[in-house]
């Protein structure tokens, strides 16, 4: 029959060639990516589910945490949308087959061959860790094989990321994963961590090895009693050969208290590959082919075989056929089928099936004993009690049980909020902290919703405070050149001014010091000075005219001058005195800077005038002007100049006396 949602176009872009798995929750198709002209996956929501805010809330939380992660063993998730009815998400499309299908046509693998399937899903459930989401359903149908050997793990529609406490919730009294592979503390008290999902690895290494898991039974009750009240065994004691140190891993990573597990799957890599190296264990190609586990290892003798279903049609994996899927639903009054148990109404066993999948005989028949006729009786009655409290459960949860009230966690601390709304069966998811003047730090600020009514297992978004938004300027910044100060605090939301500033000690061009200081807490926009070096401070110039010239120059050097020499002469200061200074005395200068001073050689000195044959008194006004002294003499009579001393043109010092003899004309 026609597939009628092959050849939709979905939001215009992914166009649905083939369906190539499906399962009770979903289907998945390979379709074309028109834009990017590649051929991805696309896994859409069964119709019956489309209108159910819980499973479709599951279906995106499973798009939101591929999404946040990149690894090349997580099948990544591109995109989730809602279209012409249809809910979807696109992946990529891995063409293989599950461990699962291997192991069905493969029985067991070898130590190497576990290995090599171990270690890719442990690396990829490792950046799921690091990246705080815990996958809790990790099992064999969903770690897919690619025809080239790469190990991916897919379906993270039950991860949740980890809240304060370390640890996600259950789901509003109903517990989904697959029994097989559930850890103590989920099926005790519904928590999960990621040494939850270490514990499940620790059971498919077992799985691989052996070729079944370590627990079965006719009910998931009776697997759930032995994960929570029994020591998983060692691969060793159904498969002669396994390495004690194989059956040691496989004790560390299944111990049924989580505190002495493997913290993360990070960690269970670590000691897978201690033991690789303790037992010199060459690496294989991942199995994809027929076993080399050896004839008569199919199936171990000692253990009933008993068929595992697998879950085909999880994350784009092309399946050989169509099946349901293998999680399972685990709670008060839930139908049960083969060893699983169903969520909603059609997905169980009908209103006749018994728990091993017949159709219940009748309460009697000719010919049967007593005790055959009431054991047959009892489980007539067993089931129509199951049945009851199904309905009951079922109509319960459809009307009002699905609800609870959201307790009011604004103003409570984180780890208070978690408790508060882990306790109302609701999920706290974490928004980025935000900073408050008002709110402390790790106090609630927000929640959304705040208030209500609310979906059981659905999110409640937390803002936390993360205290007062505060900045600090490093103490290493003084001293550092302003233009590296000016790159690193310009992306700081902080009002940055400079101001320039003299040092002694810190080089031009860097910073001094900061207002307020360096090390102080400062609040978004608020004003700081930088101080930035000019250098050190002028100097005023000293008054040392008089002083010897060396007094003078041993004075300015003193304050950082440098000093050269003049010579000049002075009338009024004595010979080898300081009589001028440039610049002046009293006036500022830059440290360093050169200071002229002016060394006096004593008086000035004139060159006598000519004044031969002049009148006595010319000639006495005229050697006065040029500064000298005069003295006259007479020879026989007259008052003209008969003769000079010192001679016309001679140079002496100002003031020097000059005699002029006189005589008639």
């Amino acid at each position: 029959m026609t597939d009628p949602v092959v050849g939709l176009v979905l939001e215009g872009r992914y166009r649905l060639e083939e369906r190539v798995a499906r399962g009770g929750m979903s289907t998945v198709y390979a379709a074309t990516d028109l834009r990017l002209h590649r051929t991805v996956a696309v896994k859409v929501m069964a119709e019956h589910l489309a209108h159910d805010a819980t499973f479709v809330d599951r279906f995106i939380r499973e798009a939101r945490a591929a999404a946040m992660l990149s690894h090349p063993n997580v099948v990544g998730v591109s995109d989730q949308g809602s279209d012409q009815g249809l809910v979807f998400l696109v992946m990529e499309l891995v063409r293989g087959r599950t461990l699962r299908d291997l192991l069905q046509a493969r029985g067991r693998l070898t130590v190497g061959e576990a290995f090599a399937v171990l270690e890719p899903v442990l690396a990829g459930l490792t950046a799921a860790h690091r990246a705080g989401i815990v996958h809790r359903d990790v099992k064999p149908e969903n770690v897919l094989i690619g025809l080239d050997g790469t190990v991916k793990v897919a379906d993270f529609g039950l991860a949740r990321a980890l809240t304060g406490t370390g640890q996600t919730s259950h789901t509003g009294g109903v517990l989904i994963g697959t029994v097989a592979y559930l850890s103590p503390e989920q099926l005790e008290r519904g928590r999960a961590d990621a040494r939850s999902d270490v514990y499940a690895a620790g059971l498919v290494l077992f799985e691989m090895l052996t070729g079944h898991p370590p627990y079965g039974g006719d009910t998931p009750l009776a697997v759930a009693y032995q994960h929570v009240h029994h020591d998983v065994p060692e691969p060793s004691s159904e498969v002669p050969g396994v390495p004690w140190q194989v059956d040691e891993l496989v004790k560390r990573t299944t111990r049924r208290d989580p505190a002495v597990r493997p913290l993360d799957a990070g960690a269970f890599l670590a000691d897978l590959e201690d033991v690789r190296t303790d037992l010199g264990l060459a690496r294989v190609p991942v199995p994809t082919g027929r076993s080399s586990a050896g004839p008569g290892t199919i199936r171990p003798t000692n253990r009933p075989s008993r068929r595992h279903p697998s879950e085909p049609g999880r994350d784009g994996r092309e399946p050989g056929r169509d099946s349901e899927p293998g999680t399972e639903v685990l709670g008060a009054g839930r139908s049960s089928r083969g060893g699983r148990t169903s969520m909603l109404p059609g997905m169980g066993a009908g209103p006749t099936t018994d728990v091993g999948g017949r159709r219940p005989a009748p309460a009697t028949r000719p010919g049967l004993s007593p005790h055959v006729r009431k054991r047959r009786m009892r489980l007539a009655v067993a089931v129509v009690l199951l049945l009851a409290v199904t309905i009951g459960a079922v109509g319960w949860w459809m009307g009002s049980g699905r609800w609870t009230q959201v307790p009011t966690v604004v103003g409570s601390d984180r780890a208070a909020a978690v408790d508060l709304l882990q306790g109302a069966d609701l999920d706290p998811v974490f928004a980025e902290d935000e900073f408050s003047e008002t709110v402390p730090e790790g106090v609630v600020i927000s929640a959304d919703p705040e208030g209500g009514e609310a979906i059981r297992n659905s999110d409640v978004e937390l803002v936390v405070s993360k205290g007062p938004e505060r900045f600090v300027v490093p103490t290493d910044l003084v001293g550092v050149p302003i233009e590296t100060v000016r790159d690193q605090l310009g992306e700081t939301p902080i009002a940055l001014t400079e101001q320039p500033d003299y040092s002694d000690d810190v080089p031009a061009g860097s910073v001094t010091r900061f207002e307020p200081e360096a090390g102080t807490q400062l609040t978004r926009n608020q004003p700081v000075t930088v101080f930035v070096s000019q250098g050190r401070a002028p100097v005023d110039v000293p008054n040392v005219i008089g002083q010897s010239a060396d007094a003078a120059q041993e004075n300015l050097e003193s304050l950082g001058f440098t000093v050269t020499r003049t010579e000049g002469r002075s009338a009024d200061v004595s010979t080898g005195a300081v009589m001028a200074v440039d610049p002046g005395p009293g006036t500022e200068a830059p440290y360093g800077s050169t200071i002229t001073i002016q060394v006096s050689l004593g008086v000035p000195q004139v060159t006598v005038p000519d004044v031969g044959g002049e009148r006595a008194a010319d000639a006495v006004a005229a050697l006065e002007a040029a500064g000298l002294r005069v003295t006259t003499s007479t020879f026989i009579t007259g008052d003209r100049v008969y003769r000079q001393s010192p001679a016309p043109g001679t140079v002496v010092d100002q003031g020097s006396e000059v005699s002029l003899l006189l005589s008639f004309g």
